[in-house]
């Protein structure tokens, strides 16, 4: 039996599978977008010889490959003949559901060509019914935001590892760009001295270290971060234990580039070395 875990994402278009797999890199697989199936028995011949660190792989296999629905039965069933061990994760959504996001974004459905996106919608199901009918676990995303979405993929596959299952989201923002709509918490850091003042750190971001070490360095900052993560050891097990499964941090500056995301990440290391998922994001780093 192979020591490496495969899962393969699959579903309707528009039914969130970009999100699915960056759900599962956020918890350490390896992940892979639209690799031609015909190339999987060589990637995972090359990873389990090379890489024996990986133990787990995913990768979204769909339509977009025009030989995909041809060859995947064969090639899933004789990587199983030789020990792999493939999940099949079948990812849809309700017509409406599904054309109301193509509308949304004004993407192409691939199956539509110049006919309605519906009919590309329809003949879609239809070709993907047999796959869908051997998959592993089938979800039905029609009621799910991407954050539901992300969060149901990553308790469905976090590690057996002490992890805990509360997710918590942190996330950097500039003021003047206004609150995350979606923040349960949220923390201002407008009072720390502004690397935004000194010329040479003026157009770096808190993801440099010398923009980073600025912040760290002064006294109010430690003793913020201090207090900040004091506070953080009391009410995280305590919304962890009342059964929330999402949690979303907020940390504001002025203009969401240097303070904010020097401190998002620090709360973002502790929380992970607390054995929680933890997914980061700056929402404003690129507008200052």
């Amino acid at each position: 039996m192979k020591s490496l875990n495969i899962v393969i994402i699959t579903g309707m278009s528009g039914s969130g599978k970009s999100t699915a797999l960056r759900a599962l890199e956020d918890i350490g697989f390896f992940c892979v977008d639209n690799l031609p199936v015909v190339l999987l028995p060589k990637f995972l011949s090359i990873t389990t010889g090379s890489s024996p660190e990986i133990k787990r792989v995913a990768m979204v296999m769909d339509l977009r490959e025009r030989g995909f629905l041809e060859k995947y039965q064969r090639i899933f069933e004789r990587l199983k003949e030789k020990g792999y061990k493939i999940e099949i994760l079948f990812l849809e959504s309700t017509d409406d559901s599904l054309l109301h996001r193509f509308s949304e974004t004004r993407r192409n459905h691939p199956l539509s060509e110049k006919n309605p996106i519906i009919e590309g919608i329809l003949l879609e199901r239809q070709k993907l019914l047999p796959l869908k009918q051997m998959a592993d676990k089938v979800f039905d995303t029609t009621a799910m935001n991407v954050h539901q979405l992300k969060d149901t993929i990553q308790r469905q596959y976090m590690p057996l590892s002490g992890q805990k299952k509360m997710i918590i989201s942190v996330t950097s923002f500039g003021y003047r760009y206004g609150l995350p709509a979606d923040a349960d918490l949220v923390i201002d850091v407008r009072f720390l001295p502004n690397p935004y003042y000194i010329e040479e750190l003026k157009h770096h971001d808190g993801l440099q270290k010398d923009v980073e070490e600025y912040v760290l360095k002064k006294q109010e900052s430690r003793l913020f971060l201090d207090k900040t993560l004091d506070l953080m050891n009391f009410l995280i097990p305590l919304y962890d234990k009342e059964g929330k499964a999402r949690l979303n941090i907020a940390l504001g500056c002025t203009g969401g580039k240097h303070r904010s995301v020097v401190m998002s990440r620090q709360l973002s290391d502790h929380f992970t070395a607390m054995k929680y998922v933890v997914n980061t994001s700056h929402r404003d780093i690129h507008k200052s």
